[in-house]
């Protein structure tokens, strides 16, 4: 058996510090978390204090380290992908293309099916469109959005079963209850998004087992006082789970700091970038269905626009998503962390990911202090 033992650091186990303890890694599995004193045999592993977490899990990344899933939806692509956000600490992410051809669409998930296998990071992937309504595009093509057939749910059902973990993103105007009902019980993870629906149209699609909202207030009907829209239905249904993106450009934190104070029963909010292909990468700017998307800088981080000024995809990392949960959503470390991590993987299905408890996936990442990436591990081995 071949055992590593990590010392020096907090350890965060997805719901609770420890401190003063060792986690024992066993052939890329978390073994346990017991005192230091009395360890066992095995490769030891000193950390210079900070935090030992779960690696961060991120269910829609449409590019980083200067590659797009739409330029090139391929094995190599979604490698390169993973690879160029690994540096902050996420060790497990969904490739994401958005609305795009069919022969596209089709191509990504033939390379996910050969991605997820080589077990580097990729964990599924992510379609977010065609299924879309041109009335809340944001930077999908409007032309090429469409209302879901027959045969779209055959095909997401044979590509969950080929790939294991199957995200997409669909308009409620764009898909029937039935459809939904159809895909869930099939085990195809459904989010409502770029929508413009009535609560109660969400509130149907929820209830027949979309799981949950893409990007919560971003191209989406917002909350009226009479007309809830697909905002109030999120926040107000029980079982809906909610990605957000926290970079100082796509929500105010009033508005983040509000929905998180309102979120109704077990259903949390969890991290998501929404990453572009800058992430990792030196460039200022990069092409998006023919269109230039340039980096602008200054905030919080950087922002990402068309010529327009619409908002195209975020420059964002996920260890960066932390610090602005600490620093600007009133957020503990610990919740924070739970974010990323715990919460993405229950969202996703993960049973194995998000968290350091025996039997778990050794996909880890060191923090200091200060909320910077030091190493990432994955299944016990350096990455």
């Amino acid at each position: 058996m071949k055992r590593k033992i990590f010392v020096g650091a907090r350890i965060f186990d997805g719901e609770r510090f420890h401190d003063d303890k060792a986690l024992v890694v066993a052939d890329g599995r978390v073994e346990a978390i017991i005192a230091r004193n009395g360890l066992p045999d095995g490769e030891t592993v000193t950390l210079e204090g900070g935090v030992l977490s779960a690696g961060f899990i991120d269910a829609q990344v449409n590019g980083g380290g200067g590659r797009m899933l739409n330029d090139e939806p391929s094995v190599a692509s979604m490698d390169i992908i993973a690879g160029g956000h690994r540096p902050y600490g996420t060790t497990s992410l969904l490739p994401t293309l958005i609305t795009d051809t069919a022969e596209a669409s089709a191509a990504a998930i033939e390379a996910a099916k050969e991605a997820v296998k080589a077990n580097r990071g990729v964990a599924g992937l992510h379609l977010e469109g065609p299924h879309l309504a041109p009335a809340r595009k944001g930077a999908h093509l409007a032309e090429l959005m469409r209302p879901v057939e027959d045969r779209d749910v055959k095909a997401f059902i044979r590509a969950r079963e080929a790939i294991g973990t199957l995200l997409v993103t669909m308009a409620a105007e764009q898909v029937t209850v039935a459809q939904v009902r159809e895909l869930a019980e099939a085990g195809v993870t459904i989010s409502i998004g770029h929508s413009d629906c009535s609560s109660e149209a969400a509130e149907e699609r929820f209830d027949a087992g979309a799981r949950g909202v893409t990007h919560l207030f971003n191209a989406m009907s917002q909350l009226g006082h009479r007309a809830p829209g697909l905002v109030g239905a999120a926040i107000d249904h029980p079982s809906t789970w909610c990605g957000i993106i926290a970079d100082g450009h796509h929500v105010d934190p009033k508005a983040l700091r509000t929905a998180l104070r309102a979120k109704r029963g077990e259903g949390k909010l969890f991290f998501v970038t929404d990453a572009m292909s800058l992430v990792g990468s030196e460039k200022d700017s990069f092409t998006l269905n023919g269109r230039t998307v340039r980096r602008e800088r200054g905030g919080f981080c950087s922002k990402l626009v068309l010529s327009d000024g619409t908002l195209a995809g975020s420059d964002v990392d996920m260890v960066s998503t932390i610090r602005y949960g600490v620093t600007y959503l009133d957020l503990t470390l610990a919740e924070a962390l739970r974010m990323a991590t715990l919460y993405p993987a229950r969202f996703l299905g993960l049973a194995d990911r998000g968290q350091l408890a025996p039997g778990s996936r050794a996909d880890l990442v060191h923090l200091t202090d200060g909320l910077t990436v030091t190493a990432t591990w994955l299944g016990g081995e350096a990455a």
